[in-house]
């Protein structure tokens, strides 16, 4: 996959260590894009220039930013662009994202039609046998394979449908899991010993560190392990009440969630007693919103209204997608009643309009004769 999205986008790593290390302030620093003699390829964009002897940027070495070209090939890729801002640059990471994105879901349903079709009888149960292994194994096995693929995401992706297929049981999910979480670190580590970078190695160490305290808390006691199944098991069987519930959990858990926690952090850092009031209030109030919530949940019956919510509106899509069919079938129904009683259905439209205009000149005379005896009177 690299050298294919080498052709269209290309990241320039060293923006996030030159600002991590604090050389740059910000990405503005690299910007607008220049390209010696307006040729796009690697030497004349993307080439370092050598302060040490003198060398200034847009005289003897370009400068790119969030994009950069390809060192091996010399090649820039699609959305490289001289003269480029860094709004520019954004537009393109963000259609390569969408992409991307797009590309994703449609493998993934791929590959969940494709595993489907194959396993089925003996294939299944021989995958059912070898992954019924004890749960240290199954984190070795985990870490293992994500060494080799290089990337937690395809260990992930692919062990996942089998889960859903009823392959894979829940509990032997959860620490392949976790040991494809492990296997995803080596590969900075490694990178980190190679670049005798004390920073980048404290980084890595951090990032396996982070792994290994998460499986220690989660993993070996029992309780502690039924949280995240019970959570996965409550997950899955609110997504088969709606679609909606996907979507809403992604938005609240990786964005609402953090943007809620970074925004009040940001308050406290300013260190002015305004911010620092405002914040204070802020987490009150966050606090007291979410044991309201809590109190809702469990006292108030807030978990049966909701599902009584995602019932109601997953009734109502499917009522609105058989409307058609029973139309049709009703339409059937009452054409065959029609021709069982043998009475056609224009002569029925007939009888009913006879029936109500001879209602009304039964009604029409009753007025007459009311009219008349009040002028009489």
């Amino acid at each position: 996959v690299s050298p294919l999205s080498d052709k269209i986008i290309k990241s320039n790593k060293d923006v996030i260590k030159d600002i991590a290390t604090g050389k740059v302030e910000s990405c503005d620093a690299y910007y607008p894009v220049l390209c010696l003699d307006g040729i796009e390829d690697y030497k004349h964009c993307a080439s370092k220039c050598d302060k040490d002897a003198g060398e200034e940027v847009g005289v003897d070495c370009g400068r790119v930013g969030l994009i950069t070209c390809d060192k091996d090939s010399g090649e820039c890729p699609g959305f490289f662009q001289n003269g480029a801002s860094l709004n520019d640059d954004y537009i393109s990471g963000g259609v390569c994202l969408v992409l991307s994105l797009f590309l994703l879901f449609v493998c993934l349903m791929a590959l969940v039609n494709v595993l489907q079709r194959g396993l089925a009888g003996m294939s299944t149960r021989i995958i059912y046998k070898a992954t019924n292994v004890n749960g240290l194994i199954g984190i070795v096995i985990g870490a293992a394979i994500t060494i080799l693929v290089q990337s937690s995401s395809i260990t992930t992706s692919v062990l996942t449908p089998f889960v859903g297929l009823g392959v894979i049981q829940l509990e032997q999910m959860l620490p392949l899991t976790l040991g494809a979480n492990i296997g995803t670190t080596i590969t900075g580590l490694l990178a980190a010993m190679v670049s005798d970078n004390v920073d980048a190695l404290q980084v890595a160490l951090c990032h396996l560190f982070f792994n290994i305290s998460g499986i220690v808390i989660w993993y070996p006691i029992p309780i502690m392990r039924r949280i995240p199944l019970r959570g996965a098991r409550a997950l899955g069987r609110a997504t088969r009440r709606s679609r909606l519930v996907p979507p809403i959990y992604i938005i609240v858990v990786f964005f609402v969630i953090p943007l809620l926690l970074l925004g009040l952090s940001s308050l406290f850092m300013q260190k002015t007693v305004g911010f620092t009031v405002l914040g204070s209030f802020l987490v009150i109030g966050v606090i007291l919103g979410i044991a309201r919530f809590i109190w809702w949940w469990k006292k108030q019956e807030g978990l049966q209204k909701c599902l009584a919510c995602l019932d109601r509106r997953t009734d109502m899509n499917n009522t609105m997608k058989t409307l058609p069919e029973d139309m049709q079938f009703l339409k059937s129904k009452v054409a065959q009643l029609v021709e069982h009683t043998g009475l056609p259905e224009d002569e029925e439209a007939g009888d009913a309009q006879k029936g109500s205009d001879g209602t009304a000149e039964e009604v029409a005379p009753e007025n007459e004769e009311v009219a008349i005896e009040d002028k009489e009177d």
